[in-house]
């Protein structure tokens, strides 16, 4: 394939400092509700973490809440990422929509949910996946799926005719914003960036060079 195929124009809209909402909290909101409408998973984000010695790693995971308070989702303490984030508990999301030609950027320092807070969420999915979170033991080394569909097999077994409990080594994490970066493609690559940072009790909201 010729990559050069694959190049594309960015046309839809722009973002102007005088159409951003001074709260970078209400202007993620309002790019969330439009995706919602335009996007099959918008809260599909990447999420980045950093090992203690520089190692960066990254994958996608589900935005579960967002809010003043922050960034809200849901994994087991076990695997990589949550190793990484006791190392360092610091964190970046990606939101990245191409139907609206934009992205989202975040960063920020991240703590756990509280217990109740993850049983609440861990009680409101499906079974079949709450089961699925006591069956795996997240990024460790397992022979073959065999192994997994055994493992799903006991813990079904297990629970059948009970409510399935919360599993002490899972639950959640919130990213507290420390940056906002709004990205909208624009013509001959000159996009929109709008950066929003803290200083003192307000945010400043400042563009940047593509």
């Amino acid at each position: 394939m010729n990559l050069a195929d694959l190049r594309k124009d960015y046309t839809q809209t722009g973002l102007r400092e005088s159409d951003a909402d001074a709260d970078p909290f209400r202007q993620f909101s309002t790019w969330f509700e439009q995706a919602r409408a335009a996007v099959a998973e918008p809260n599909a984000m990447t999420l980045a973490t950093c090992s203690r010695d520089g190692w960066p790693s990254a994958r996608t995971v589900l935005l579960k809440g967002h809010g003043e308070s922050g960034f809200t989702f849901f994994t087991s303490y076990d695997g990589r990422k949550a190793l990484e984030l006791v190392e360092n508990p610091r964190a970046a999301l990606l939101f990245y929509w191409p139907q609206l030609e934009r992205q989202i950027r975040i960063e920020g320092a991240v703590e756990r949910t509280t217990a109740e807070e993850s049983a609440r969420y861990f009680a409101s999915r499906p079974r079949g996946s709450q089961l699925g979170a006591w069956a795996s033991h997240q990024s460790r080394v397992i022979a073959g799926r065999e192994d997994l569909e055994a493992k799903l097999a006991e813990v079904t077994a297990r629970f059948e005719g009970a409510e399935v409990p919360c599993p002490p080594f899972w639950g959640g994490y919130r990213l507290r914003p420390s940056s906002f970066e709004f990205w909208q493609g624009r013509l001959n690559r000159l996009h929109d960036r709008i950066r929003y940072r803290p200083e003192g009790d307000r945010w400043v909201l400042e563009r940047l060079s593509p």
